[in-house]
Order: structure tokens, then sequence, then C-alpha cells
């Protein structure tokens, strides 16, 4: 069999020069269905490699309990087959604007939890999960036959601690379990990122966006010898709920990788096509400049990242300009792309025909109540995704206070005695009106996505400091739980009733007719926030305060005739809404 290896200045294919022109394309984010169509996209923009990181908490959602690991292996056997190399980062960390960077709420929602170290505690699982994980990689590598040329070790480590110990047993767990191909580690081109994030003995790449003579330059003084890479050329950005869109200009970005290639480096496009973050996966950054604490700063649903290929597979100048420079490193002629997927035939109406309020949806769908001296979190209550319902009691007599929410993250809708009394954050954790006793509080509390990076990954969700009046806090918290994932069974059980005769809360069930399936987008004008599944396929978070105005489709989720569709909204509903054909 060939042998992918690292030489003293390039990769070498049995001893021959090569060099990587990869892709990032994450198979998590990509309907199954049109992976075909995505990898050979990459191949047509000239690369001749995908990348890709495997999210832990995706596939382990509880300890020992697995869910459809075989996912990693049967793409890379599409990518095999489309004639493309890979590279895969199994974590345990990946960031990605992931939920929690990838990492399970129940590794770093356990007490004394020192993630991304070498404590036992948190090294454990991971032991469990390379062992269930590594399987899918090992008979696929290169040396065997298979595309996978390159496996990383952890992710962006030095920007996050030191423990050289925790990466050299990472390192030797990779081995000890079968990986033979090259391993690497990437860090952003700074002194203490490489110090810290890599190893002796192990490929060390960069990441960055531009100024890649300086970069390589960083690189250097710490690696004398070895292939120059950019694990991660950041060709356009995410985005934020209630920020703007992220935009590069193509002749930038082309002008920048133009200079990737001239130093005689290999190159991963981070994205080549960034694809959906579907379900609710997506995560969550931490504002206030170099410490990453600050305000929280929600991902959106949409992983489009500006690629050259966009969220619905279609080409960009980006890709035009990309496909032209890279057209000089390959062998031969590129390929012509691919026949793009179907679109759908014709724009269709929603047509919505019942409802259910959320306490009704609580109680068929939800977890039992439990009370506690004080708001249990999130991983208390075992909640990846979803949100969860806090109730209190102000005692009275008492006049009016203000009622204070400490420790809250994402935000709560409140409502006291049944009404709405209005959304508290946890920048603005003070309702607007003050509070009388007797009463009774209800908080309503969705996740919007976990930190991926930076110092506070990890940290808790829901309330977690407490409940005060004035300047008491309110014990005897009883807490419910709705897991997102308690929709996959469907919702037979939901008491669905009449539509409101106003704009309401609640979870909305509907029809739409399509006659001929294909790619579309969907408009919710009106809706303000909350989850959409089509045939049982979560599309993802929806939000009035944008940027992001609709929600992707994949064709393969629609089919011919009727197809059902729930719109569980979290404040206040709108007039039906509507799909729209994707352009080609």
């Amino acid at each position: 069999m060939s042998e992918f290896t690292v030489g003293d200045t390039d990769f070498l294919v049995d001893g021959r020069p090569v060099r990587l022109l990869s892709g990032a394309l994450h198979y998590f984010r990509v309907h199954e269905g049109q992976w075909g169509h995505r990898l050979a996209m990459l191949r047509a923009m000239g690369l001749n490699c995908v990348e890709t990181y495997v999210p832990w908490n995706l596939h382990e959602p509880a300890p020992g309990v697995f869910r459809d690991v075989d996912a990693l292996g049967r793409f890379l056997d599409a990518a095999h087959a489309a004639g493309l190399w890979a590279i895969v980062r199994p974590g345990p960390y990946i960031c990605a604007e992931w939920e929690n960077g990838g990492l399970p709420h129940w590794v770093t929602g356990g007490p004394g939890a020192r993630i991304r170290t070498r404590d036992e505690g948190f090294l454990g699982p991971v032991e469990r999960w390379f062992a269930r994980v590594l399987p899918q990689i090992v008979p696929r590598q290169f040396d065997r036959g298979g595309p996978v040329v390159m496996v990383q070790v952890e992710n962006e480590y030095g920007s996050y601690g030191s423990d050289r110990v925790y990466l050299r047993r990472l390192a030797e767990l990779l081995r000890a379990q079968g990986v033979r191909v090259p391993l690497f580690t990437s860090d952003g081109p700074e002194d203490h990122m490489l110090t810290g994030g890599s190893l002796d003995g192990v490929l060390a790449t960069v990441n960055f966006g531009s100024q890649a003579r300086e970069a390589f330059g960083a690189l250097r003084r710490h690696r004398p010898s070895g292939p120059l890479m950019c694990m991660e050329f950041w060709c356009g950005w995410f985005d934020h709920w209630g920020g703007e869109h992220a935009v590069r200009d193509p002749l930038d970005a082309a002008e920048a990788l133009r200079e990737i290639l001239e130093c005689g480096a290999s190159v991963n496009l981070y994205m080549a096509h960034g694809g959906t973050s579907f379900a609710g996966w997506a995560g969550a950054n931490r504002g206030g400049g170099a410490l990453h604490d600050g305000v929280l700063e929600p991902d959106v649903t949409s992983y489009d990242y500006d690629a050259p290929i966009d969220e619905a597979g279609r080409p960009t100048e980006k890709f035009w300009r990309f496909r032209t420079l890279l057209a000089a490193y390959a062998d031969g002629l590129l390929p012509e792309l691919p026949p793009a997927p179907p679109a759908l035939g014709s724009p269709a109406t929603v047509d919505l025909t019942g409802w259910a309020p959320l306490e009704g949806v609580l109680d068929a769908l939800g977890s039992p109540e439990t009370e506690t001296p004080v708001p249990p979190t999130f991983e208390e209550l075992d909640v990846d995704r979803g949100l969860v319902r806090y109730t209190v009691d102000v005692p009275g007599p008492r006049r009016p206070y203000p009622l204070t929410v400490r420790g809250l993250r994402d935000l709560a809708v409140v409502y006291v005695d049944g009404v709405r009394a209005g959304v508290v954050t946890e920048h603005e954790p003070e309702l607007k009106e003050p509070v009388a006793g007797p009463a009774r509080v209800d908080l309503w509390v969705e996740s919007l996505g976990r930190v991926n990076y930076g110092p506070r990954t990890g940290e808790p969700k829901g309330i977690t400091g407490g409940v005060l009046h004035e300047r008491q806090y309110l014990h005897g918290v009883r807490a419910r739980a709705l897991r997102l994932d308690a929709f996959d069974a469907g919702v037979a059980g939901v008491p669905f009733g009449p539509l409101p005769e106003a704009p309401a809360p609640g979870l909305y069930r509907g029809t739409v007719t399509v006659s001929a399936p294909g790619d579309a987008r969907l408009e919710l004008p009106g809706w303000t926030r909350g989850f959409v599944w089509l045939n049982g396929f979560n599309l993802g978070r929806y939000w009035s305060t944008g940027p992001q105005p609709t929600l992707h489709i994949p064709g393969p989720t629609l089919k011919q005739g009727r197809n059902e569709i729930w719109l569980l909204e979290l404040e206040n509903s709108a007039p039906p809404p509507t799909l729209s054909p994707i352009a080609p």
C-alpha cells in the first residue's frame, strides 16, 4: 500500500512531494443525501482533500449512549469515492461554532470538571469516546487504501491552555488505538499559542486569514523544518444573532490564498462549504476582546460562512476566483461542476392546522417537575438543547419590589400570574415593572448555545445564581425541562386544538403541499423566536433579531405531496410561513 508521510519540507506520497489543497466540509452540517454533490464541488474548485471535525456531543448525548457514529465512516467513504483525501479532527474539543465546542454537557457540567486537562475525570470519557470513534478512522487510513492522510491532536489548544502532558496523552491514545498516519496540531501564529498547543514530534500547523508570510515566519521560529500548512485559512466568517452578516471581499480572499500558495504551503479552506447547524447545535461566543469573557453572542443557524460554496451548495464569485488560482496546481484539467441539486418547483404556503400552548407541550414531552432550594442548571436537569420553565412563588402580602435574576445565561421570558411581564437577559436581569406578592412567577429560559471558544467554554446554562425579590432570594424553585430531542419521537401526545385568536407562543402544527421537491428557503416574517421541524427533521433556530432572515431546507427533507411541519414559537406567532425555491 502507499504511504503518506511528513518530510523535511513537503508532504510525501511514497517519497513524492505533494501539496494538500483541502477544504473544510462538516458532514454533520450537510444532509447526507447531498454529501456527494458537495464533495464534487470541492473537486471542481481544484481541491484534492476534504477536512472535517467530529462533534463528540452529537454522537454521545449521554454517557455510554452512542448515536450514529457510523456517519463519519460513511462520509469518509463518500470522500474516497469522490477522489479526495481526508483530514480528520476528532477533538475531543473542536470549537467549530458548535454547541460547547463539541464537548458533551454531561462532561463539562459534572462536579469539579477540569476539561481539556490531564485530569482523569476528563480523560476517562475521552478514552471511551476515542475507542468508539477511531474505528471509523483507522481502517480508512491512507496506508490501508483509504482516504485519511492526517489526524489532529485536540484543536487550537494553545488558545486555551498549556497542559502538554494532556496533549501527549491524547497523541498516545490515538497511536495506541491504531492511528498510523501523521498527527498534527493547529494554532494561531503567535508564540504563546504555538508553545502551548504544539508537541515535539508532531507536525505543527497554523490558522489565519491573511498575512501568510508573517504567519509562516512565526511558525518557522518554532519549527525550522517540516511542511508549511495553513490548517484554517479563514476565507469568510460566521454570524451572531443580532449582529451584522459577515462578508469577505472575494478579491481580497483570493489574494490571501495566492500568498499562501506562493509560499509553497499546503492549505485548508475554512470553510470551503459551511452548511447549516441544524437542530439547535449552533454554539455561542463571548465578546469582550482577547479574554472572550464578555457578552454572550449566540451563533446563527446558518453556517454559510461566506464560503466559496454557499449554504445551498452554489458556487459564488469566491469559488470562481479560487478555482482559477487552484487550477495552476492541479494535475490536469479540473472537473466540471456537478449538476445542481433540484430546487423546489414553486412557492408554497404552510397551512397551519393546530396549536398547543407551551404548558401543554411541556406536559406531553417535558421532564417531570423537580423542586430544589435554588434553580438547577440545565446540566443538572440533563438538557443539552432546549428550554426550562422555572417557577417560584413570591410570598405575600408584600408591596411591589424589583424582581432580578442572578446568573442568568441567555434570556428568560417572564410571566407573573400567567401574564407576560417581559424579557430579562444576562446583562439586563431586572424586570422593568416591580412585582407584588403573593404571585407566581414563571421564567421560560432557552439555551441559545453553549460557549464554543475561550476560557468560558463549558460554563453552565440556565439560572446559575438565583431569583431575587428586592434583595431576598426566593427559594423552593420548581423546574421542568423540554429537550429538543424530545420531538424526535413525534408529537402524537401533544394536546393540539384550534389556532389561537391572537399571536401566542406554543407549538403550531401544519402541512405544506409541494409538487416538485427540492432545495428551498423557509420564510417566517413576523415570527419571533423558535424552532422548525419538517417531516421530523429539525431545521434549526429562527429569530427575528437577524441577520439570518430564513431557514435553509435541504431538498431531501421534502417529499412530493403533503409534508408535515411543526413550529415551536417561544414568544409571538404570525401569518403562515412560506417555502420559496432556492435560485440556481
